[in-house]
């Protein structure tokens, strides 16, 4: 039901069952809450689900107002195609070689993004900047190893 909720109201796949796992733990965080007078834990629970999802569309308008007042494009989404293209350029050295090339900001975002696996906020720690900057410098590298890619293509 959580799911199907979700599935109405965020056109994204992945955003909706993010939503859906958030829903699960912030109930399982605030179970004791929770009155088992009532016979089932449906309202208890879409109410739950109500405000995670308030909360992402808020913090998705904060991310926006933020990206528009830094002057930053919208973040830099890889479809699976991107990432079979980035796989079949060639060995592990080549795409280190392309990585190289990018200004030292960007290039230690994008390691510790994509080859780390960080979080953006994990990010911002490691490089000792803003979650936004983190961003920035991620969405900007990832670009310019794109166009690198397409004209080598």
């Amino acid at each position: 039901m959580i799911l199907a909720y979700f599935s109405r109201r965020v056109a994204d796949p992945e955003l909706t069952a993010d939503l859906c796992a958030e829903t699960f733990a912030a109930a399982l965080i605030g179970a004791s809450g929770y009155r088992p007078e009532y016979d089932t834990a449906a309202p208890w629970l879409f109410g739950i689900a109500r405000n995670q999802l308030n909360n992402s569309l808020r913090a998705r308008r904060i991310q926006a107002s933020a990206r528009v007042r830094l002057g930053m494009r919208e973040p830099l989404v890889l479809d699976d195609e991107d990432l079979e293209r980035i796989s079949q350029t060639g060995s592990q050295t080549a795409v280190l070689a392309l990585l190289e090339t990018l200004p030292i900001g960007q290039r230690d975002a994008v390691r510790a993004r994509i080859f780390d696996e960080l979080s953006y906020a994990e990010v911002a720690e490691r490089l000792q900047c803003s979650k936004l900057v983190a961003r920035q410098r991620v969405s900007r590298g990832l670009s310019r190893l794109r166009e690198q890619l397409e004209d080598e293509a």
